[in-house]
């Protein structure tokens, strides 16, 4: 149909997605039309020419499910756990890969947490920015040349059949050549647990490198190395160092990034908060060697190279 209007212009309206041209020009001219006449020539209700000429336009997209529609409940019970702890996104989505077979790119799963705002909120609750003014210079060293150690410490966990909670700590040993690490839980950090876990982690690799870059522990240090003073290494520890052959190399206080090697493997260890609750300590100690066999197994963000492959060399 054709609509002549008293000014020189005429519209003409063959379907409904025409009205919004008519309706358009009718608001700015202050005109009216027969929307009667309008809704029989199209064969379409009065009320269905009123919503187009007030500028409705039909969606041309397909409102889609997504896969993880599924999930929906199961992640909102997870996140309003009052004992398992996500840390990141990266960490739910590896325990639903684990545990309730999902199967989904990571992209789409991050991306499906950020169209709903109270799994983005859990997330972004308390974050700060670790934007810094001093960017640091990584440093490699030689094959065999130098390990990193610290603690994993004070985790509490509590234990499936108990409903005991523990305080746990992991020890993490990382080789610097190769960014091959060995995580060793431990319900203590004294000096007697520190040198057995070190023991075995020696024995089990066949090797002791030359030299160990650590913090100031109590269990290694007497006195902390500042700025101005060397520091004092526990006697007992200096004589394991001495018995299998390797320096003490310990951090001036307060920086960590003298063995950001090893302080850059402590997010990955928070996978662990996810599963309290849930596991026994047998269980336990047998997700963390997952884990560990995990990111030893996968490309290294830093090297572009796998530590699992780069340990043999260093070897």
């Amino acid at each position: 149909m054709l609509y002549k209007s008293n000014v020189p212009v005429t519209i003409e309206i063959n379907t409904v997605q025409d009205l919004s041209k008519l309706g358009a020009f009718m608001k700015h001219n202050n005109l009216k039309v027969n929307k009667s006449e309008i809704a029989r020539a199209l064969n379409i209700n009065r009320r269905t020419v009123t919503k187009y000429l007030n500028g409705f336009q039909k969606c041309t997209h397909r409102n889609k499910p997504s896969r993880l529609d599924e999930y929906t409940d199961v992640i909102s019970e997870l996140l309003s756990s009052d004992t398992q702890v996500f840390a990141y996104r990266s960490v739910l989505y590896r325990y639903m890969c684990d545990n309730y077979s999902l199967d989904v790119p990571a992209p789409t799963f991050y991306h499906y947490l950020k169209k709903h705002p109270e799994f983005d909120a859990y997330f972004n609750k308390g974050r700060i920015s670790n934007a810094d003014s001093n960017p640091v210079i990584r440093f490699e060293t030689k094959p065999g040349c130098q390990a990193q150690i610290d603690w994993k410490e004070s985790l509490d966990f509590v234990l499936r059949d108990t409903g005991e909670v523990v305080t746990i700590n992991v020890l993490v040993l990382v080789f610097s050549y190769s960014r091959f690490r060995m995580f060793n839980l431990s319900l203590s950090k004294s000096r007697e647990v520190l040198i057995h876990l070190l023991s075995e982690c020696f024995d089990m690799i066949g090797g002791v490198p030359q030299e160990i870059v650590t913090d100031n522990m109590k269990s290694i240090m007497d006195s902390a190395r500042t700025a101005y003073r060397m520091g004092t290494v526990n006697k007992s520890f200096e004589a394991f160092a001495d018995d299998y052959g390797f320096s003490v190399k310990p951090c001036i206080a307060a920086t960590p990034r003298t063995k950001g090697k090893v302080e850059t493997q402590m997010k990955f260890l928070d996978e662990i908060k996810a599963y309290s609750g849930q596991l026994n300590l047998t269980e336990l100690i047998a997700l963390i060697e997952r884990i560990n066999m995990r990111i030893n197994s996968s490309i290294h963000q830093g090297t572009g190279k796998i530590p699992m492959i780069e340990f043999q060399k260093e070897r």
